[in-house]
């Protein structure tokens, strides 16, 4: 490989990360009718105790108030409740209603899961210097001081 093909072949691999977003966030889409952010929300409900908006959205690394905004949409079809708490009535405790429960245990896992399981299998260098090439990369893409959470999703599914 010459040197000159470098950066075609960094572009292209770029390129793959995000069409196996795309298609991945389509193929979610098309068997839940959610997005990826959705799906993992509902999944953190779920996995949590009694969990306020405030826990969910620090567990998913979303703000409170795209956490709030997809909540929204999850109640309005019938994912999930919000009620108050019986012990202290300034708290909002977020449940899954029995179709969000359903969901939850038949969608498939969100992209982010199992790249995290094989991550997570490389040795310690290896994933070091993955971070290492990744944050080089944003960078001379003007893309690292963005604010993004660890989801793979596409762009227009983040609501």
């Amino acid at each position: 490989m010459q040197s000159m093909d470098l950066p075609d072949h960094v572009l292209v691999a770029l390129r793959r990360i995000i069409r196996a977003t795309d298609l991945h966030s389509r193929k979610l889409g098309k068997k839940t009718g959610l997005t990826t952010p959705q799906l993992v929300i509902i999944k953190a409900i779920g996995d949590l105790k009694d969990p306020t908006v405030s826990d969910v959205a620090k567990a998913v690394s979303l703000s409170l108030a795209t956490v709030t905004t997809i909540l929204n949409r999850l109640e309005r079809n019938g994912l999930v409740n919000r009620v108050r708490s019986s012990v202290d009535r300034r708290r909002v405790i977020v449940t899954l209603t029995e179709a969000g429960q359903t969901l939850k245990s038949s969608a498939p896992k969100p992209l982010q899961d199992s790249f995290v399981d094989r991550f997570s299998r490389l040795a310690s260098w290896e994933q070091h210097s993955i971070v290492a090439s990744l944050e080089r990369v944003a960078a001379m893409m003007d893309a690292d001081d963005l604010d993004a959470a660890p989801l793979l999703a596409s762009g227009e599914d983040v609501v």
